[in-house]
């Protein structure tokens, strides 16, 4: 039997991690931050599909591809999350659970505006850097009844 599969997914310019701001993304690369989180889902009992993307139409792509074939997906949309009106409607349109992730806390960022997602999301999580993954994994987990703690 397969293993519950997870989505996650990151937007604009999580492919220059390690590069961009590292004083506030970190120095760890996008491959990194993948291996970590196959680590972590595994612990969890869970595989992932992992996927970044510069394309806004990519991402409401593999949320709807999730739609039905995963338990959840965790949601790294980057400034998305904050200015999307057609990725907050997508996420309200699939039963799936959609839990928002960012590394940074965006409540303490006074340059950007607030998450627009965050209105129609399962759950946010914001600014426990990398581990904010695991933590979207494992409310997703909660959410789908697996007891993960």
């Amino acid at each position: 039997m397969a293993a519950p599969l997870i989505y996650v997914l990151l937007g604009p310019n999580h492919n220059m991690l390690g590069e961009r701001e590292p004083h506030l993304y970190g120095t760890q690369t996008m491959g990194e931050v993948e291996i970590f989180c196959t680590e972590e889902a595994a612990k969890l009992g869970v595989e992932i599909v992992f996927r970044q993307s510069n394309h806004e139409g990519d991402l409401l792509d593999w949320i709807h591809e999730a739609n039905g074939t995963a338990i959840g997906v965790v949601l790294n949309a980057s400034a998305l999350a904050r200015t999307s009106l057609v990725l907050q409607s997508t996420v309200k349109a699939v039963s799936v659970p959609v839990i928002e992730v960012h590394v940074t806390n965006i409540h303490r960022r006074d340059d950007r505006p607030g998450s627009a997602l965050c209105k129609v999301a399962a759950g946010l999580i914001t600014g426990f850097g990398n581990d904010s993954y695991r933590l979207g994994m494992m409310a997703v987990c909660r959410l789908a009844g697996l007891g993960a703690t």
